[in-house]
């Protein structure tokens, strides 16, 4: 890795499930209990711990919130998204609702509110469409729960063996031909209107903050564009993605897997940061 110091700040996008905060089912620890590193909670929900970091992950993010332009960026709707405590949290910018929201200092952005819509009216079948046909007569049972993100999108929780063959060319079919995405990703499968994607907003936080490099972080089919948008790009060695063994010229693969792949990741772009910031001789 060789980089060099335009004078610019450097932008951190990054996914956060599974890339930088884990549940207690996916952090894939091995070995002796005692040996398991010391961790933080980075959410609560329902009065319980639900998502953790290393606690060296966090001291990393601390470093790196104060050294560039961090922007963290999720498919969590904002309800979700703000029950996520991080370094940083409620200042600059975020992602949420796969791109749908841009939130600065914690707030709604307007004006891309705005421009979503317009792209939303003039590309894009209505939501209701989607959502009655995936409730109509193309319903099938291993479509157990069907819901929205902020009326921005729809998401179901499949069984996925149960999935007939062709469900999913034929939903991937039918949704393209009205303006809309669809991705499959563990249990979940998204029908997701195509203007909205998290490299578009991540895009536009890239041109607001005049950033002269992009360092990005993901581990889902979701994040390959902020991935491929990315000057620099590293994932870990789990997920969609590595699943898919998703390569890019740019890109970093993690040796760990589950919770210690988000510790190596900010241990990566920190070593970024250090490159890319440090005084010319």
């Amino acid at each position: 890795m060789s980089v060099q110091s335009s004078g610019a700040p450097v932008m951190v996008a990054s996914d956060l499930d599974r890339t930088l905060i884990y549940s207690a089912n996916s952090m894939a620890l091995v070995g002796s209990d005692h040996l398991a590193p010391r961790m933080v909670v980075a959410e609560v929900y329902d009065a319980a711990p639900l998502s953790f970091m290393t606690r060296t992950a966090e001291e990393l993010l601390e470093g790196i919130v104060e050294r560039s332009v961090f922007v963290p960026v999720t498919t969590r709707t904002r309800a979700q998204f703000s029950r996520v405590r991080l370094p940083g949290s409620g200042r600059g910018y975020a992602v949420t609702t796969n791109g749908a929201e841009l939130l600065h200092d914690g707030e709604p952005d307007g004006d891309w509110s705005r421009h979503i819509q317009r792209s939303l009216e003039s590309a894009c079948a209505p939501l209701d469409d989607v959502l009655g046909h995936l409730r109509g007569d193309a319903a099938v049972p291993a479509v157990l729960r069907v819901r929205t993100a902020e009326d921005y999108f729809v998401y179901s929780i499949v069984d996925r063996q149960s999935l007939p063959d062709t469900y999913l060319d034929e939903l991937s079919a039918w949704c393209a031909a009205r303006g809309w995405t669809t991705s499959l990703q563990g249990r979940k499968l998204y029908c997701v209107p195509a203007p909205i994607t998290k490299e578009s907003a991540v895009d536009e936080v890239l041109r607001r903050s005049g950033s002269g490099l992009l360092v990005a972080a993901g581990d889902s089919r979701l994040d390959a564009g902020i991935l491929k948008l990315a000057d620099i790009a590293i994932r870990p060695s789990h997920g969609e993605l590595d699943s898919d063994s998703f390569t890019l010229p740019n890109l970093t693969v993690t040796s760990a897997s589950g919770i210690l792949a988000g510790e190596e990741i900010l241990r990566f772009v920190s070593g970024v940061l250090a490159e890319t910031l440090a005084p010319l001789p």
